[in-house]
């Protein structure tokens, strides 16, 4: 054994070696001896462990695969086929192009984010996109911070810290990621009080609960979840109107933030800030990543007076929004007002593509990589805690095999030079191009080739 620790290379001269110039050049001769360094450790542990040496060719290509690893970047491109149109494991909702070039600009040198151009003095970063909000919602006033749960944990900090916000037993739920609404309500200082039951709750069981310590009524929608049957929910309408008379607030977490009617796609209805603002609601709180179609940021709109207390609190510097962000969520809202979100935004332009034409994409994909492939029914969800149950008919090209086949095909596209995702249901691994752009289709197909190209060869 002692031998084979003799036998190892030292760190400079694997460094001198003219193997590892390329590399050297590319990573930085830094990184390539910290790397160097990593794998003669890991050398002599496994000798120690009675493995034989690794010979000094063996540690080169080590070095080089471990360079370029770590200098890779870890967060990359996908290509979404799984036909889950805000899928949150793939960054929810792809930006429109006027989005991206919204960022671009903005990032590239310096912008009025906090400037007043007309008055020449220092501005405030909310009104770029509040003007916008308030013309979509009909509110009278809104701000944005980084996430749903941070604007209504803001909110509830700003305005019921140490007080009561009652709440429906049905509607006190887990959302994306274990975060649950009691968590946040009792992080925002408020104290939460249930009422009614999980699948009944009337407006008597809120009013009932009133005290002197009551700050606010909380609806929230179960946007990922459905419960039917033996149902029955007080309406926000009817909490604003009761909230009003017993002078507490009347608050909708929305989850999604959806403005168009889903109705009108051939989906359930889902209910539209616009909606509550009209119903009466003092505050209303929604995601920008989501049915909105833009980046990951949470928006409260509602009363004047209301927003801007909220605006006011300590907290909102620590959860404000960056200037790309806000650049891209100016951007979104400015599709809505132009009238073309079903054009420009992408999660829209999914939901509303028609079924020809995604049959005629998944025929291409299918006639291109030969006879492995057929083209079935299939269907799309739009995922991302947004319209649980619903489904947006597809077609989809279809692999079908054993489980192990299906598996190492799904793999082989995860893991090509430009990933590609896929589902495998009733031993059929699937692609729907509902969820692929069609500038994509080439690569989708090229993936395709190479994943089942390495099956038929046993690689």
């Amino acid at each position: 054994m002692e031998k084979d620790y003799r036998s190892l290379p030292s760190v400079e001269k694997l460094l001198s070696d003219r193997r590892l110039e390329t590399a050297i050049q590319r990573y930085s001769r830094e990184t390539v001896t910290d790397v160097v360094r990593a794998r003669l450790d890991e050398a002599r542990r496994r000798i120690a462990q009675g493995e034989p040496a690794p010979s000094t060719a063996e540690l080169i290509a080590e070095a080089e695969a471990g360079a370029a690893s770590l200098c890779e970047p870890s967060l990359r491109e996908v290509i979404n086929a799984t036909g889950v149109l805000i899928h949150t494991n793939l960054g929810r909702a792809p930006l429109s192009k006027a989005a991206l070039e919204a960022i671009r600009r903005t990032a590239q040198g310096y912008s009025n984010l906090e400037f007043d151009l007309a008055s020449g003095e220092r501005g405030s970063r909310h009104v770029h996109v509040e003007r916008l909000l308030r013309r979509l919602t009909g509110a009278e006033a809104g701000l944005a911070v980084n996430n749903n749960a941070a604007a209504v944990m803001l909110a509830l900090n700003a305005m019921a810290r140490d007080r009561e916000v009652i709440v429906s037993r049905g509607e006190a739920v887990e959302i994306g990621g274990g975060f649950r609404i009691p968590d946040i309500l009792r992080q925002s200082g408020a104290r939460l009080v249930e009422v009614g039951t999980t699948n009944r709750t009337y407006l008597a069981d809120y009013e009932a609960a009133v005290t002197e310590e009551t700050a606010a009524f909380l609806k929230v929608h179960p946007s990922n979840f459905r419960i039917e049957g033996f149902t029955h929910e007080a309406s926000l309408g009817e909490l604003a109107a009761s909230a009003a008379k017993h002078r507490t607030l009347a608050l909708h977490d929305l989850g999604s933030g959806c403005l168009l009617e889903t109705a009108d796609f051939g989906l359930a209805h889902e209910p539209t800030a616009q909606e509550s603002i009209a119903a009466g609601a003092d505050l209303v709180f929604f995601s920008g990543d989501k049915l909105l179609g833009g980046p990951q940021c949470g928006i409260i709109v509602g009363k004047a007076g209301h927003v801007r207390t909220v605006a006011a609190h300590p907290l909102v510097r620590a959860l404000r929004l960056d200037k790309m962000t806000l650049a891209a969520l100016e951007a979104t809202l400015l599709h809505y007002v132009t009238g073309e979100a079903t054009r420009e935004i992408p999660v829209w332009r999914m939901i509303a593509a028609a079924l020809p034409e995604l049959n005629r994409r998944a025929k291409r994909w299918a006639k291109a990589v030969g006879e492995a492939a057929t083209v079935t029914d299939a269907s799309s969800t739009v995922g991302g805690g947004s319209l649980p149950g619903e489904l947006l008919p597809s077609r989809a090209l279809a692999i079908r095999g054993t489980g192990q086949m299906l598996e190492t095909t799904a793999r082989r596209l995860r893991q090509g030079a430009r990933p590609v995702l896929a589902r495998i249901e009733h031993d059929t691994l699937l692609l729907d191009p509902r969820t692929v752009a069609p500038a994509d289709d080439d690569a989708v197909i090229d993936a395709l080739r190479a994943a089942l190209g390495a099956a038929g060869s046993g690689n």
